[in-house]
């Protein structure tokens, strides 16, 4: 409302100015900028474009000024950001420009220094092959699956309705049914927001089993049976951990909880929303195996897993014997580096806690390979995924696909001013006053997701086409090189080891045979 007063006064002294300039010319001087500024005012509320500038009418232009002074600015901003972890310039520019259509290429080669440890690359073919015409899919379904799901190469990852505004679900839900890919719905409840637009959903269910609780914080089965069968509900998820904060919980200040997001996660009005960081419904690796089993069955077949931070190496590992020893295998397992994640979380948790993407993955990848599970188990990558090149690194590194949250979150119109959980978030993406969500367009916006996940497949397919192969399943971990000291690059399959099918079962070498013993179905064995 206050916006709509300010341009109204402005306008009201614009037209005053324009009067006394028709009985005095030099007040022409003072009149012309100010019914400029009344003009772009009322232009900046009525546009569908900009949701900083529907917000912030006539200011909201200072931040289009300092960007186009970039990449001086810019850069300043960005290496003084809070969690120091934030995407790089070049990749900011390469998810706002393909969201909205731009072509973006750059003069001049890399600004990347390609000497520096760490630096990692792709090794292209002398002979590249032709472009896939249409984007590969991966079939998620293992033998007790009887509905299973064709997964996009690139989805939505995780981010609740109550972290995000109702319109800035719709949004990505919107996008997701334009482009066929699918929208992980977080564990704040299977919501009206993600419903609207019929596109394909992942629900998921935290510790707080938010949609599917009962009034003492259970898990409630009929509930839960009763929702997982909407049509647009593909496959459900149970959430251990993830990546922004792993070993605690959520929690979602009373301000932020509405009657809105009261009804669709089962709690209070205006109360602290919390998740705890444990379950209730299992506290062993062969109860996490049999109710997983049992949420299938509850979802009438349709795929079911799971999506964790790695953390204990021994943990996870004893995960893997209850399922050999239980013959039951989850559909899906998502793996969150701790280095991801858009929640607000201390910052102790954000750097300190937590197994990066990139070990993670391998890990599980190389664990399952191991028990002679990995044929049965998809799996998701969730961690920092922006690029094409970020996709196909992690499919070398044993995923079969990649979800992105805050990539998303940036398509969607989020200009990472980092006041998510203030609930004063500038364009509307995190917060719950309906003033300011009010900002965000949802089909302009929506449109920006499907050109970002169109693109940034492409880009995928294009790189993977460069490296002569015809398809994602064809990259070895050798097409991955990282340099490892100034004169040496090595890659992955000299970096890591690389487990052989049920290696795990018939004796495997240290440090894997050591982990294999000490891991206990029946117990979450300590570090």
């Amino acid at each position: 409302m206050l916006r709509w007063i300010a341009v109204a006064a402005l306008v009201v002294v614009a037209a005053a100015s324009a009067f006394l300039a028709v009985l005095h010319p030099w007040w022409w001087l003072l009149t012309a900028p100010l019914l400029a500024l009344a003009l772009l005012g009322v232009h900046d509320l009525v546009q569908r474009r900009h949701s900083i500038l529907r917000n912030y009418p006539v200011l909201g232009h200072m931040r289009f000024a300092l960007e186009s002074i970039r990449p001086e600015l810019q850069q300043y901003f960005i290496e003084r950001n809070y969690d120091g972890r934030p995407f790089d310039r070049d990749t900011r520019n390469v998810i706002y420009e393909r969201a909205k259509g731009i072509h973006g290429e750059q003069a001049f080669g890399t600004e990347r220094d390609v000497n520096q440890v760490g630096y990692e690359y792709l090794l292209h073919s002398t002979r590249p092959l032709p472009q896939a015409d249409m984007p590969p899919r991966v079939r998620v379904g293992g033998p007790d699956c009887t509905q299973p799901y064709d997964m996009a190469l690139l989805n939505v990852s995780a981010m609740s309705f109550g972290a995000l505004s109702g319109n800035a679900i719709r949004a990505l839900n919107m996008g997701a049914a334009l482009g066929g890919f699918a929208h992980d719905t977080g564990e704040g409840g299977l919501t009206d927001h993600h419903l609207e637009h019929g596109g394909d959903l992942v629900w998921e269910l935290g510790s707080g089993y938010f949609g599917a609780r009962t009034k003492d914080g259970d898990f409630d089965p009929d509930m839960f049976r009763d929702k997982a069968a909407h049509e647009s509900v593909k496959m459900v998820s149970l959430k251990l951990s993830q990546g922004a904060k792993p070993g605690i919980g959520g929690v979602l200040p009373a301000a932020k909880v509405s009657r809105e997001i009261a009804s669709a996660r089962g709690v209070p009005v205006g109360e602290k929303c919390v998740s705890p960081p444990y379950h209730r419904v299992f506290s062993t690796p062969r109860e996490l195996v049999l109710f997983l089993a049992r949420m299938r069955e509850l979802a009438a077949g349709k795929p079911t897993g799971f999506k964790l931070c790695v953390g204990s190496r021994v943990e996870f590992l004893g995960i893997c014997k209850a399922m050999v020893e239980e013959g039951v295998t989850p559909d899906f397992i998502v793996v969150d580096g701790s280095e991801g994640g858009t929640g607000a979380a201390p910052l102790e948790f954000e750097d300190h806690i937590g197994v990066p993407l990139t070990e993670g993955l391998l890990f599980v990848h190389n664990a399952l390979v191991g028990a002679g599970l990995r044929r049965h188990v998809k799996i998701g990558a969730s961690g920092k995924v922006a690029t094409g090149t970020d996709i196909v690194k992690r499919l070398v590194q044993g995923a079969d696909y990649a979800n992105a949250a805050r990539a998303m979150m940036m398509a969607v119109g989020c200009i990472q001013a980092q006041r998510c959980h203030t609930n004063t978030c500038p364009v509307g993406v995190t917060t719950q006053d309906p003033r300011r969500a009010r900002a965000l367009v949802v089909p302009d916006k929506a449109e920006r997701v499907h050109r970002f996940q169109d693109g940034t497949v492409t880009q995928a397919l294009q790189i993977i086409s460069a490296m002569g192969l015809r398809s994602p399943s064809e990259l070895q971990p050798h097409m991955l090189q990282r340099r490892v000291d100034h004169v040496t690059t090595q890659g992955y399959d000299e970096l890591y080891d690389w487990l052989t099918p049920g290696e795990l079962l018939y004796g495997a070498k240290e440090p894997w045979s050591k982990d294999w013993d000490r891991a206990d179905p029946d117990d979450f064995v300590p570090l």
